[in-house]
């Protein structure tokens, strides 16, 4: 004697396969992220500092960046890619960004290599488009 029984449909969802996906989509975000880092290759200078705290408004600040060659880069916006700029054109465009960012924190990042001489330029444009004060980008000295 056969029953003839029909079958409950399963009411419960199989979450097994999603917590496997879930894990390897975490392992790859957590390998991949620290190779986005975007920006100029600089070899910053090793000097002993405080840490700057970001001004309230949570505003990224804008950096200002000379690498080795003597090429000068202007990044805005942490995500976005840094504009290629003249050494005369630095005190317009960071003009501009101020008309949209009022009273952003500024700072530079030069390759330890570069010259003084640079860095005074970019300085003294700064100056001229209005920006009183000026922080100076350093790698901490290993102990």
């Amino acid at each position: 004697m056969r029953k003839n029984k029909r079958r409950k449909p399963m009411g419960e969802i199989n979450v097994v396969p999603y917590i496997d996906v879930t894990l390897v989509l975490l392992i790859i975000f957590m390998i991949t992220t620290p190779m986005l880092q975007t920006g100029v290759d600089v070899d910053l200078p090793k000097a002993e500092s405080a840490n700057v705290e970001q001004k309230e408004g949570g505003k990224p600040p804008i950096i200002i960046s000379i690498d080795k060659d003597k090429n000068f880069f202007i990044e805005a916006d942490n995500g976005s890619e840094p504009i290629k700029v003249m050494p005369d054109e630095i005190d317009e465009k960071v003009t501009e960004i101020i008309a949209k960012n009022n009273n952003p924190q500024v700072f530079i990042r030069a390759d330890k290599n570069v010259d003084y001489g640079s860095v005074v330029t970019v300085m003294a444009s700064l100056k001229n488009a209005g920006i009183p004060n000026v922080g100076l980008m350093t790698q901490p000295e290993d102990n």
